[in-house]
């Protein structure tokens, strides 16, 4: 069979993660699909942060398939290459672990990501902080967000510098903390 084209890869990428995600819903009062999330980041790397490179717009599709789902990082490899599977599983947490071990190391591994992986977790932090604002889940009290709000910019403070563009839309919706 013909390997796709890179730039049909995207839509191979968005079909994948909607099948994936497709029982799944935020912890929203809407309970809204899952899927909206991921869209959402590859929506603010391209659109907000200028981000042409389609394997990072790839990432960010899947950047959660195999913390959420059954997926594994040789799925993601096989049918979307090694690039892409590497910045995935930089994102990716170890649901092995308890949460505070999960928060910290997101903390510690921040200064350490690729480009690519920074450039997905920057806009994945953007994303939820958005959403923690304007729709939190369910049932978070005041202190809750404050507290995620304030995690969040303790991880993306630690990543690399790579998109000026990027970092400002997180402090636009870093600005909005409850």
């Amino acid at each position: 069979m013909k390997r796709p084209s890179t730039e049909s890869l995207l839509f191979e990428a968005l079909a994948f993660a909607a099948h994936k995600h497709r029982n799944q819903r935020r912890k929203d009062v809407e309970a809204s699909p899952y899927i909206n999330h991921p869209i959402a980041l590859a929506r603010t790397l391209a659109v907000e942060g200028g981000v042409v490179d389609l394997k990072t717009l790839i990432a960010a599709v899947l950047h959660d398939t195999v913390e959420d789902t059954d997926t594994t990082f040789e799925e993601i490899r096989a049918m979307f290459g090694a690039k892409v599977a590497d910045a995935v599983r930089e994102v990716t947490d170890d649901k092995t672990l308890a949460k505070p071990d999960r928060k910290r190391l997101q903390i510690e591994h921040a200064p350490h990501m690729s480009k690519r992986a920074a450039l997905v977790k920057l806009a994945d932090k953007t994303s939820n902080l958005r959403d923690v604002a304007s729709n939190p889940p369910r049932g978070w009290s005041l202190e809750r967000r404050r507290e995620y709000f304030d995690w969040a910019r303790e991880v993306v403070d630690g990543l690399p510098p790579v998109s000026k563009r990027l970092r400002a839309a997180f402090d636009d919706a870093y600005s909005k903390r409850p």
